[in-house]
């Protein structure tokens, strides 16, 4: 499953590296809110928690829907600026149907709630079904949709103050120690877009970005079947200290496409493609593959050890060893007449690991 971003004649100069102050904040609120998803994070977010005022907890917690599951698009600026307090100038500009639309997809429940017009500030019936959404998430998105719907001045002014207060609790702090950081990605991306072009840029963001083999389109591998264009603004690219292991992307109607992608560490392995980890999970699904690996957990076998040990035929073998081979599961090596197929012990550690990884990218 793919996202597409159509680039069809942008020239590279419309693709942006730029640091983002408002969108590494609200990764870091996504750490905080969902600190499973981030356990080389646990400490840090263990250690912000516990110094936070109960007033600011408490601000955090009501809208969290903004931030928790996936990013409101309004937190991924397409024109990123120096300062937060600039980006969140910005923000007060978008008009009210656009802010609240972009907040209600997250809080009644991520890309599963699409509002059609006419707007539900003002069209009762459409006020009726995202009060109904919200209300099935939860208490607190519901209260919380009901004080955008009435009010939403007042939300957006009290959303910016608990943005403000965070930078003063804890992001200005960390913002000072991962700047460096951003600021040598870019120049590094920057770099190869400027001498090596478009894919080689691409290829250095993430393993699971590309560019189509046409040359017309980005693509990125992502949970849902999608697509987007550029059109004449281009792409904007933000790198993340606080993101791994997430890929945001900004790519619903009207807005500019925007990648929000982490910061690689040299410990760090290239993603496994959710398409890979799905041919493993069903290359392992079926009973005789699994007693096949058993034995080749032991040791490297050749196709007719294989056969004689579990009374199959060769060419049965030889099927299954394929699906195996094309789930990158074994490695062959031919030795003489004979290819011995070993286990791919490393496939097998990470594969839980990789799964995780795609499905929350």
């Amino acid at each position: 499953m793919t996202l597409r971003i159509d680039i069809t004649g942008l020239t590279p100069d419309r693709l942006r590296f730029a640091p983002s102050p408002l969108a590494e904040l609200t990764a870091m609120l996504h750490v905080l809110a969902a600190p499973g998803h981030h356990p080389q994070l646990t400490a840090w977010a263990a250690d912000v928690r516990a110094g936070l005022r109960p007033e600011l907890a408490e601000r955090l917690q009501e809208a969290e829907f903004l931030w928790r599951s996936s990013r409101a698009d309004f937190l991924v600026p397409a024109r990123p600026r120096q300062t937060l307090s600039e980006e969140l100038d910005d923000v007060d500009r978008i008009d009210d149907e656009t802010y609240v639309t972009s907040a209600l997809i997250t809080t009644c429940g991520s890309n599963r709630a699409h509002f059609a017009q006419p707007s539900p500030l003002t069209d009762a019936v459409v006020r009726e079904y995202v009060l109904n959404l919200a209300q099935a998430r939860g208490a607190l998105q519901e209260a919380f949709t009901e004080r955008l719907l009435a009010d939403p001045a007042s939300v957006r002014a009290r959303v910016r103050q608990t943005l403000e207060q965070c930078a003063e609790a804890f992001f200005d702090a960390a913002w000072t120690g991962v700047e460096a950081r951003l600021a040598a990605d870019l120049r590094l991306k920057t770099d190869l877009l400027k001498r090596q072009g478009i894919g080689m840029a691409l290829a250095s963001v993430s393993g699971a970005i590309a560019l189509a083999p046409d040359g017309r389109s980005i693509v990125v591998d992502k949970l849902q079947d999608n697509a987007t264009a550029a059109q004449d603004a281009g792409v904007t690219f933000i790198p993340s200290v606080f993101g791994h292991p997430h890929l945001v992307v900004v790519y619903a109607p009207g807005w500019q496409p925007v990648v929000q992608y982490p910061v690689a560490e040299p410990s760090q392995p290239e993603p496994v493609s959710l398409e890979t980890c799905s041919l493993r999970l069903e290359a392992l699904a079926h009973p005789v593959r699994l007693r096949l690996l058993r034995t080749l957990a032991r040791g490297p076998h050749t196709t007719g050890e294989l056969a004689h040990a579990w009374q199959l035929t060769p060419p049965e073998v030889s099927r299954h060893l394929a699906v195996l081979r094309r789930a990158g599961l074994l490695t062959g090596r031919r030795r003489g007449r004979y290819v011995h197929y070993t286990l791919d012990l490393s496939a097998m550690t990470t594969l839980g690991t990789d799964l995780l990884s795609a499905v929350l990218r």
